[in-house]
């Protein structure tokens, strides 16, 4: 398994998509991707494959796109990469919105700077996850972030029996590995887990009314969607 990064790839081929479906009035994406035939979307398969070949530089049958925006495209990857395994880590929503609400991200993440947009941006995350598990049950392994702190071994054995792979020491000392991490988790991938963080929006909790109001339902039903 390769790491890789926050890969470009999917979002720049369904924006692609977008345009096509604006110029030949197919409706838009992702409603195109169903006038698609198996095998324009296999081509579309191979395209990103042989786009993401730069970031693999070791050779490994696996290799990791950890784009926070993947979950939109979660349709997209069913029907071009039928292979890929779909990994949903999720955490709770106040946990989660604030951590995002707390980090200037320079360009890319509008809807993180709004406690107002971040609640709906999740509660919509949420909504859309819930379809995949109930028309692909199973096709999505969904890891919670607050369980991973409390019993790492039984969640990356979970983890890693999803995507049919061993189980090895070195998964748990991920904070050993040396490789190049260009996110804003760069810091904390070289420490080992830790609790700290996980009720660190309680904190603020006060100031945090917008965005439970935003979430809505979701809050309520996490950690599952409501129904």
């Amino acid at each position: 398994m390769e790491g890789t990064q926050e890969l470009p790839d999917l979002p720049a081929i369904a924006a692609r998509l977008g345009g096509r479906a604006r110029r030949a009035s197919e409706g838009a994406y992702p409603d195109v991707l169903a006038a698609m035939s198996p095998q324009e979307l296999r081509t579309l398969g191979d395209e990103y494959l042989a786009r993401t070949k730069v970031h693999r530089k070791l050779g490994r049958p696996f290799f990791i796109d950890k784009n926070p925006t993947n979950w939109i495209h979660v349709g997209l990857i069913q029907l071009i990469l039928p292979n890929a395994r779909i990994i949903d880590a999720r955490r709770h929503p106040l946990g989660c919105c604030f951590s995002a609400f707390k980090q200037h991200f320079a360009e890319g993440q509008t809807f993180s700077y709004a406690l107002e947009d971040l609640g709906r941006y999740y509660a919509d995350y949420v909504a859309l996850m819930a379809h995949f598990d109930d028309v692909l049950p199973g096709r999505v392994h969904r890891v919670i972030y607050e369980q991973m702190v409390a019993d790492p071994e039984a969640e990356v054995r979970r983890l890693l029996a999803h995507c049919g792979l061993p189980f090895e020491e070195g998964c748990l000392r991920f904070y050993e590995n040396d490789r190049a991490v260009r996110t804003a988790s760069s810091e904390q991938v070289r420490r080992p887990i830790y609790a700290d963080a996980t009720g660190h929006w309680r904190n603020y909790e006060p100031w945090l009314d917008p965005l439970k109001s935003a979430l809505g339902p979701v809050l309520a039903a996490w950690p599952e969607a409501p129904r």
